[in-house]
């Protein structure tokens, strides 16, 4: 996939001459994550109400922030960060295979007494757990594999793929050790579906999947 640039704008800083679309989007996007670590707006009084408003506010922080940056902000197409189906054939084809491959795999990873108790916590009600998951993965996944992916590869070109998955795989500390060590694998991986769809959707269609699955497993 050819990334096309951007029109280059930069901005001098200590006498850096540094590009302001990428340096924006390094510091919105950690920001926005250190405020989702930090900080719950929405009220919920179980847990998966809890879950149910920190998803909602995922939307906010890591969907509809970015998108607000790039067109009123940057004055750029959404669709140059992936928002967009891109190339549904690529996309569908890889998603496919690799949930083929994947199901098996989970399966066995779930099995980790970590996991289970982690996920375990998590409604495994369909009719919360999907829209649940949903919301909050969708903008999870912009933020890495649209904002962050495209954003970047206009400055760095495929090298992005890799590294977008870094601030990915520091977001899952906290979770169990085996899960956030493939983070970098994962994340990389999700990445180039999305480099090779031009479109974030895939990797959250993966994404969606995944996690859905595993609470199920852990549940079960």
């Amino acid at each position: 996939m050819q990334v096309q640039p951007a029109t280059s704008r930069t901005f001098n800083l200590g006498g850096l001459q540094l590009d302001l679309r990428a340096t924006v989007i390094v510091v919105a996007s950690t920001l926005l994550l250190m405020v989702d670590y930090y900080h719950r707006f929405l009220p919920g009084d179980t847990f998966s109400a809890m879950a149910r408003a920190k998803a909602i506010e995922r939307v906010i922080y890591y969907l509809a922030i970015p998108l607000l940056i790039i067109v009123a902000g940057f004055r750029d197409k959404p669709s140059d960060y992936g928002f967009t189906f891109g190339d549904w054939r690529q996309g569908l084809k890889w998603t496919g295979l690799i949930l083929l491959i994947a199901a098996p795999l989970l399966a066995l990873a779930s099995r980790s007494p970590a996991i289970l108790e982690y996920y375990s916590r998590f409604p495994s009600d369909l009719s919360q757990l999907i829209p649940t998951a949903f919301l909050d993965l969708i903008g999870w996944e912009f933020i890495f594999r649209g904002f962050l992916l495209f954003g970047l590869a206009r400055l760095m070109g495929p090298t992005a793929v890799v590294v977008q998955a870094v601030p990915f795989a520091l977001a899952h500390l906290g979770k169990p050790e085996l899960e956030t060590l493939s983070t970098i694998f994962g994340g990389s991986l999700f990445g180039w579906v999305a480099w090779r769809s031009r479109s974030f959707v895939y990797p959250f269609l993966i994404h969606w999947f995944i996690y859905t699955f595993v609470v199920l497993v852990a549940h079960a």
